[in-house]
């Protein structure tokens, strides 16, 4: 069987190049940076992931050499390319252009890689050095504005891309994909994959034999597929379902949960309710006490104390219905993006935590050594799991539902210190208003942080507000000018734009804010009346962000859409065309005539990822 190597750079798209490939028709398998290039040998061409660390550094990865000799193709992609270049003389520069989210590059459409494509091309950068000068015996095939986007050397067929070819938001990567392995690498047969639901089923049976497996189930579809994969497995007898209500669920939704997982055919569904559990627990993590939720503004503080409760209270069901702690196995619908962004070591080596996701906590990490964790979807994305759940039968209102984080609305009710605000730059102030100078836009930098993700790695920085147009806004204009803010201003990975004001009059104030009833219930009426207006929307992820903002009331909220597959990358809803701008004004309307003594501005989260994640937290 025709194989292709990718060697892991630490990058978040690593296992998306992989799926990739996968799709295409060739097999592929993932080694570290650091393999050696003899264990390569039967391989017909290798790629080269990106990753976080810089050509420069001291943490600069170590590969083997040999691996640009063995006159087989290389594509490097984005930290690939660079050890590319670098290896063969070119000259790598963390001072020429940062570039995140979506770019317009131009290519050279005669380089057997672009084959078939149009000049101009929209791709997903996401890197903060540059390949500066070429090469040696490299041509410059893509260029994004006056920088190197794209190197190639024909005779050798070795490739670099500055770009991600593997995500959603390059939207021919596929195309360059394909032109890489059939007509530069030449790869003849076709992979099929094996029939992934079958795989599962013998999985779980060769793993829990006659045991007990308790499943954490949600509501939603990567859950649900974990149940229903169970179920095709296993006895009914042998499976307990439960549905935890962390008090951070939205509207209702518990409800329509545990009535909806009945059709899966699950005997023993328990409904266990913890608001006050999670809500006040401490816990230890690595002789840290960190705790209770109702005291903590950090956001991998609030996942890993929810991380870790949720498998206290799955403990607690087990020594209640009498069960073997040491033979009960738990299972979980865990993606591979999940374990990417929370940095786990044995997904990638090389990879930075973006977010610790509360299904790779530690407390779940020390019961995979254990063996005592099942993960139906481990190897999975997003839309490959909708799939599955198609392919199981399950109801589509399941299989096409929109995520919903287990950590759930706390972490979408962004907590503020005022003690410990970050000072904002004058410099940085002076730059985003630069930028907007010709416009008839303003913005206003916050002292309030989210998280991103630049570079492949985790970024904490500064929320950007603009406003002036309200829901008439020019969405070009605006999302151009935010992305310019970002990629010029390294203190800011956000922007919203105001919908219900067109001037500020006053000072815009950053509040205190934790988690407690009054700001959970607020939010979980705010997000429904969001929700419920986007239905019709083509986001594939829509919800709301309380934020402790204002000039004379302590809230604000950001409506948060997301366009994307594979959730590890994706843009903002178009107002206008992708999200109603008639829907968007009734949620302003609806939200000022029901909240108006406690809600001071109603925004539109127009950043994409990278550099911003999906979530605020």
């Amino acid at each position: 069987m025709e194989k292709l190597a990718i060697l892991d750079c630490g990058g978040q798209y690593t296992k998306v190049i992989d799926r990739r490939i996968r799709e295409l028709g060739v097999k592929s398998e993932i080694f570290p940076i650091n393999v050696s290039a003899e264990k390569l040998k039967d391989y017909k061409a290798v790629i080269l992931s990106g990753g976080p660390n810089s050509i420069g550094s001291d943490e600069r990865l170590k590969f083997d050499n040999k691996i640009f000799e063995m006159e087989i193709p290389v594509l490097g992609i984005c930290y690939g390319m660079q050890l590319m270049s670098d290896y063969f003389g070119g000259v790598v520069d963390s001072n020429v252009v940062k570039e995140y989210g979506q770019n317009e590059i131009t290519i050279n459409s005669e380089v057997p890689i672009f084959a078939g494509l149009d000049k101009k091309q929209k791709v997903l950068m996401s890197h903060g050095d540059t390949v500066k000068i070429a090469p040696n015996g490299f041509e410059i095939i893509a260029k994004s504005g006056d920088a190197i986007a794209g190197i190639g050397n024909r005779a050798r067929k070795l490739y670099g891309f500055q770009f991600h070819p593997e995500v959603d938001l390059t939207e021919n990567g596929m195309v360059m994909f394909e032109n890489f392995l059939r007509k530069i690498a030449e790869y003849k047969e076709v992979y099929a994959l094996d029939d992934r639901i079958q795989t599962s089923i013998n999985m779980i049976k060769d793993k829990v034999g006659d045991n007990k497996v308790i499943v954490l189930v949600s509501g939603g579809v990567d859950s649900a597929v974990t149940a229903a994969l169970l179920v095709k497995a296993l006895s009914p007898d042998q499976i307990y379902a439960i549905h935890v209500d962390s008090g951070f669920m939205r509207k209702n939704e518990s409800d329509v949960i545990c009535e909806n997982l009945k059709d899966l055919g699950l005997k023993n569904l328990i409904r266990e309710n913890a608001k006050d559990y999670f809500f006040n627990t401490e816990i230890e993590v690595d002789t840290r006490k960190i705790g209770p939720l109702v005291n903590t503004i950090e956001p991998e503080d609030k996942r890993a104390i929810i991380g870790d409760i949720f498998i206290k209270v799955t403990n607690n069901v087990i020594e209640r219905l009498g069960l073997d702690p040491e033979k009960t196995f738990i299972a979980q619908g865990t993606l591979r993006p999940d374990l990417i962004e929370s940095g786990n070591p044995d997904i990638s080596g090389f990879a930075h935590k973006i977010k610790t996701h509360h299904n790779d906590v530690l407390a779940v990490r020390e019961a995979r050594k254990k063996g005592l964790i099942i993960e139906t979807n481990s190897d999975w994305h997003k839309d490959e799991v909708r799939k599955v759940a198609r392919k199981l039968g399950l109801a589509e209102e399941i299989a096409s539902r929109q995520p919903f984080p287990g950590p759930g609305l706390a972490i979408r009710l962004i907590g503020h210190n005022k003690s410990n605000e970050i000072a904002i730059s004058e410099e940085d102030v002076k730059k985003v208003n630069n930028i907007l100078n010709s416009t008839k836009e303003n913005a206003y930098i916050l002292p309030l942080r989210s998280v991103g993700v630049q570079g492949d790695a985790r970024s904490y920085r500064s929320l950007c507000v603009m406003y002036g147009n309200k829901t008439n806004l020019d969405w070009d204009l605006v999302t151009n000018k935010a992305k310019e803010i970002t990629d010029n201003v390294h203190s800011i990975n956000r922007i919203a734009y105001i919908l219900n004001k067109d001037k500020i009059e006053g000072n815009i104030t950053c509040f205190n804010m934790n988690i407690c009833d009054e700001s959970v219930d607020l939010l979980r009426e705010v997000d429904n009346i969001v929700t419920s207006n986007l239905e019709k929307s083509k986001a594939n992820q829509t919800f709301a962000v309380l934020i402790p903002v204002g000039i004379t009331k302590k809230y604000s909220i950001a409506i948060r859409t997301f366009v994307t597959n594979d959730f590890m990358t994706g843009r903002p809803a178009i107002i206008g065309s992708e999200a109603s701008k008639e829907d968007i004004e009734n949620i302003v309307k609806e939200i000022e005539n029901r909240f108006s003594d406690k809600i001071e501005f109603v925004m539109y989260d127009v950043t994409s990822k990278p550099p911003a994640t999906c979530e605020w937290e």
